[in-house]
Protein backbone atom coordinates (compact mmCIF):
# COMPACT_ATOMS: atom_id res chain seq x y z
CA UNK A 1 0.00 0.00 0.00
CA UNK A 2 1.42 3.22 -1.34
CA UNK A 3 -0.07 7.00 0.41
CA UNK A 4 0.49 10.10 -1.28
CA UNK A 5 0.51 13.19 1.02
CA UNK A 6 0.42 16.38 -1.05
CA UNK A 7 0.51 19.98 1.09
CA UNK A 8 -0.09 23.32 -1.16
CA UNK A 9 0.18 27.10 -0.08
CA UNK A 10 -2.55 28.81 -0.93
CA UNK A 11 -3.24 32.54 -1.75
CA UNK A 12 -6.49 34.15 -2.15
CA UNK A 13 -6.16 37.29 -3.56
CA UNK A 14 -9.73 37.67 -4.01
CA UNK A 15 -10.99 37.03 -0.39
CA UNK A 16 -11.78 40.20 1.58
CA UNK A 17 -13.41 38.28 4.57
CA UNK A 18 -12.48 35.03 6.06
CA UNK A 19 -16.30 34.01 4.47
CA UNK A 20 -15.32 34.46 1.17
CA UNK A 21 -11.91 32.66 1.47
CA UNK A 22 -14.13 29.89 2.48
CA UNK A 23 -16.61 29.82 -0.18
CA UNK A 24 -13.45 29.66 -2.34
CA UNK A 25 -11.82 27.23 -1.06
CA UNK A 26 -14.97 25.15 -0.43
CA UNK A 27 -15.36 25.33 -4.35
CA UNK A 28 -11.91 24.35 -5.42
CA UNK A 29 -11.80 20.93 -2.77
CA UNK A 30 -15.11 20.07 -3.96
CA UNK A 31 -14.27 20.00 -7.29
CA UNK A 32 -10.69 18.40 -6.57
CA UNK A 33 -12.63 15.63 -4.92
CA UNK A 34 -14.93 15.09 -7.68
CA UNK A 35 -12.43 14.58 -10.14
CA UNK A 36 -9.76 12.84 -8.46
CA UNK A 37 -11.68 10.54 -6.08
CA UNK A 38 -8.28 11.84 -2.92
CA UNK A 39 -9.13 12.96 0.52
CA UNK A 40 -8.64 16.95 0.83
CA UNK A 41 -8.82 19.58 3.59
CA UNK A 42 -7.58 22.98 4.69
CA UNK A 43 -4.92 22.05 7.45
CA UNK A 44 -3.70 25.21 8.57
CA UNK A 45 -4.08 28.94 8.02
CA UNK A 46 -7.86 28.35 8.65
CA UNK A 47 -8.06 32.23 10.53
CA UNK A 48 -6.23 34.31 7.61
CA UNK A 49 -7.86 35.73 4.89
CA UNK A 50 -5.35 35.10 2.02
CA UNK A 51 -3.53 32.04 2.98
CA UNK A 52 -4.33 28.58 3.08
CA UNK A 53 -2.85 25.35 3.54
CA UNK A 54 -4.57 21.92 2.11
CA UNK A 55 -3.45 18.76 2.43
CA UNK A 56 -4.72 16.20 0.02
CA UNK A 57 -3.72 12.39 0.38
CA UNK A 58 -4.55 9.17 -1.80
CA UNK A 59 -3.88 5.97 -1.48
CA UNK A 60 -3.38 3.11 -3.93
CA UNK A 61 -1.44 0.12 -4.49
CA UNK A 62 0.97 1.94 -6.93
CA UNK A 63 3.62 4.22 -6.54
CA UNK A 64 3.23 5.67 -10.28
CA UNK A 65 -0.44 5.77 -9.53
CA UNK A 66 -0.06 8.25 -6.97
CA UNK A 67 2.44 10.17 -7.82
CA UNK A 68 0.21 10.83 -11.47
CA UNK A 69 -2.51 11.61 -9.39
CA UNK A 70 -1.39 14.23 -7.33
CA UNK A 71 0.36 15.81 -10.19
CA UNK A 72 -2.71 15.74 -11.96
CA UNK A 73 -4.59 17.38 -8.59
CA UNK A 74 -1.80 20.13 -8.60
CA UNK A 75 -2.14 21.15 -12.17
CA UNK A 76 -5.74 21.08 -12.07
CA UNK A 77 -5.43 23.62 -9.04
CA UNK A 78 -3.10 25.92 -11.10
CA UNK A 79 -5.41 25.67 -14.20
CA UNK A 80 -8.39 26.48 -11.98
CA UNK A 81 -6.97 30.36 -11.53
CA UNK A 82 -8.90 31.08 -8.41
CA UNK A 83 -5.84 30.98 -6.47
CA UNK A 84 -2.48 31.34 -6.82
CA UNK A 85 -0.31 28.48 -5.53
CA UNK A 86 2.72 29.40 -3.47
CA UNK A 87 4.41 25.83 -2.83
CA UNK A 88 3.87 22.52 -2.92
CA UNK A 89 5.00 19.45 -1.04
CA UNK A 90 4.36 16.01 -2.08
CA UNK A 91 5.62 12.81 -0.24
CA UNK A 92 5.15 8.88 -0.84
CA UNK A 93 4.63 6.80 2.26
Amino acid sequence: MIVGILVMELRTSEADSLKSKRRVLKSLLDKVKARYNVSVAEVGKQDTWHFSTIGVSFVSNDSAHVHQTLTAVVRFVEDLGTVELLDVRMELL
